[in-house]
């Protein structure tokens, strides 16, 4: 009789204990399920910048039949580019000359079979690179008066066209990640709205890659930086 009135109790603790495992595993999956829940959303952060630094090739050309008059024009000419550049305020340490490019149309193994005008042809550039970028804008409009001079530059190349850099973009990350996320935020808090949820803590969130492009083809000295962030929030009931 007492070993049945224990084998009794012993089943009656196991349900009990059943019932009670049931509920905990029952409320722990429902909230595995919600914290399961998640939406991903993309924040955006762009902005216009002007370029703090410009590099300005300038580049002339010289013909003759002598090489010693090849050299000699070359001279001349980069001293007068000098000259001009320090006339109008460019420095010293600003100004930077390659080494010439000549070109002998005699020992070229191919042609169109006519003999050239003048054997030697050459190449000469001379870069200003500065951090003066309106200073140096303002120049570009005056290279005209070399070729009033007599030079002949090459400024349709595409070697002699000018660059314009950005260089501050660790200056600017900071203030624009936390615009993208802030973007982001706003995003997954609408859809959380719209579907009755609650917006959770962030589960992941992936940084894009900076982009530094030309705000269009006729400023090139205007930068457009832009960031994507992908941001995935929790959502709740």
């Amino acid at each position: 009789m007492s070993q049945t009135k224990n084998s009794i109790i012993i089943a009656i603790g196991l349900i009990v204990s059943c019932g009670v495992l049931g509920t905990f595993f029952s409320k722990g999956l429902t909230d595995f399920r919600s914290m399961d829940r998640s939406v991903t959303v993309k924040g955006l952060s762009e902005r216009e910048y002007v370029a703090d630094t410009v590099i300005w090739p300038i580049q002339f050309t010289a013909a003759s039949n002598q090489l010693s008059d090849i050299y000699q024009t070359i001279e001349q000419g980069k001293q007068q580019v000098t000259e001009f550049l320090k006339g109008k305020g460019v420095k010293a340490d600003e100004i930077s000359v390659a080494a010439p490019s000549i070109t002998d149309k005699s020992a070229q193994r191919y042609g169109s079979g006519q003999p050239a005008e003048f054997r030697y042809t050459a190449t000469q550039t001379i870069t200003v690179y500065s951090t003066r970028v309106e200073t140096i804008r303002d120049m570009m409009s005056s290279l005209s008066e070399l070729g009033k001079q007599g030079m002949v530059l090459s400024t349709d190349d595409y070697q002699a066209q000018p660059e314009y850099l950005f260089t501050r973009l660790n200056d600017v990350k900071p203030e624009m990640i936390e615009e993208a996320t802030k973007n982001a935020r706003e995003v997954a808090e609408k859809f959380a709205e719209d579907s009755n949820s609650e917006l959770g803590k962030i589960k992941d969130a992936r940084q894009g890659l900076f982009s530094i492009q030309e705000r269009d083809r006729h400023n090139p000295h205007l930068k457009k930086v832009r960031v994507v962030s992908t941001v995935e929030y929790y959502l709740s009931d």
